[in-house]
């Protein structure tokens, strides 16, 4: 490192006054001053100590919002719900509100008379003050909005316009967008459209941009990386799967839109299609339960066939908190990619596969093989140092 070269790393959540994001920024700050452990984030264990990834204590965060609930009084609110642990939001107040404070406008929003370049270049132009005001080395943009309709014809959540009036970019494609131009290498967390729109197409290529996506893989599909090549090794026929998930919170409004659950049941059930050869019987349910809040329930029925034709059914049930399991993939994610960005390491980055459901390029769907990629994959980050 020459005298003088930014060593700091910003982080530059879309939906950043969420709970992922509240979730992720407070979590930063608490292993940072040494208040929790490190649990959760793969990036922390000892395969990837000599990856040469950017200290948690080098993040800075900020972002775009459309709400304006300041991240401290969201903190509050996540630790009402269980989320945050009691206490933690007041140790990490000055982080919470400084992040807060880094936070721009989002949109658009609906009734928007801006059109999509006006958006894309004011977004564009936040991410390159944010970089060059905090004299930073690199911004990674991370998506981790709400899930957007998976219709592809640019409507928005609760069927508003788009900015330009008609056909036009889905936000997760106008921050995308914005942040190539910007010169950011992208993460999409969420099942939303981002850098896989049409009109990007030509746009990511020529960046020669770092990028990974899409869907963050916390819970069900995450079992089911694990479970379906079991099924696969021991030669046992599945004959159906089935899935049913109870959500609440923000996520649960946002996938109550058949449109957005849609989107995010594409990558539940690919899944299951590439690690078993075809999709089998069954599908998978959303349900918006409000009183549940930040936590969720996910139950699968696997029905197959044993020896000699013998029917059985293995059922599973998965509870826990969204934002506490994706926080720290989050924090893996934006470090692994800053660190590729570094590294001079350009388009889809197929070797972050583990932490998606709707991965890059041709990776492999077992969870397993994802990691031994993941781990190679950071081993050459390690490289020459």
């Amino acid at each position: 490192m020459t005298p003088g070269t930014p060593t700091r790393t910003g982080v530059w959540l879309i939906g950043a006054r969420g709970s992922v994001a509240t979730t992720v920024v407070a979590g930063c700050a608490a292993m940072t001053a040494g208040l929790h452990p490190p649990t959760g984030m793969a990036t922390e264990t000892r395969a990837f100590a000599t990856a040469c990834l950017p200290p948690l204590s080098s993040l800075v965060f900020g972002g775009h919002d459309t709400t304006t609930c300041p991240l401290p009084k969201r903190a509050e609110e996540l630790t009402a719900a269980g989320v945050l642990p009691h206490g933690l939001a007041a140790a990490v107040a000055t982080e919470l509100h400084t992040a807060d404070e880094r936070i721009r406008p989002g949109g658009p929003l609906p009734g928007d008379p801006r059109t999509d370049e006006e958006l894309i270049t004011l977004f564009a132009a936040d991410l390159t003050d944010f970089r060059e005001r905090l004299d930073l080395a690199r911004v990674v943009v991370v998506n981790v909005a709400s899930t957007e309709p998976a219709s592809g014809d640019g409507r928005l959540p609760g069927g508003a316009e788009p900015a330009s009036g008609g056909a036009g970019l889905p936000p997760s494609s106008l921050y995308a967008a914005a942040a190539l131009r910007a010169g950011c290498p992208y993460v999409n967390f969420t099942p939303s459209t981002g850098l896989r729109h049409p009109a990007l197409t030509d746009t990511v290529t020529t960046s020669r941009l770092p990028h990974a996506g899409r869907d963050g893989k916390t819970g069900q599909t995450l079992l089911r990386s694990v479970l379906a090549p079991m099924f696969v090794q021991r030669a046992l026929t599945v004959r159906a799967w089935s899935g049913t998930n109870l959500l609440g919170g923000g996520d649960g409004a946002a996938l109550a839109d058949p449109a957005a659950a849609a989107a995010k049941n594409a990558g539940k059930e690919r899944v299951l299609a590439e690690v078993l050869g075809g999709a089998p019987q069954g599908q998978v349910h959303i349900d918006d339960v409000p009183a549940l809040g930040e936590w969720k329930t996910a139950w699968d029925h696997i029905a197959f066939d044993g020896f000699l034709g013998s029917r059985m059914t293995l059922q599973t049930t998965w509870q826990g908190c969204d934002s506490a399991l994706a926080a720290p993939l989050v924090l893996d994610l934006a470090r692994l990619t800053a660190r590729a960005h570094e590294k001079g390491l350009t388009g889809p980055l197929e070797d972050l596969a583990f932490y998606f459901k709707d991965p890059e390029g041709d990776a492999p769907a077992a969870l397993a093989e994802q990691y031994d990629r993941l781990l190679a994959f950071g081993a050459r980050l390690g490289e020459g140092r």
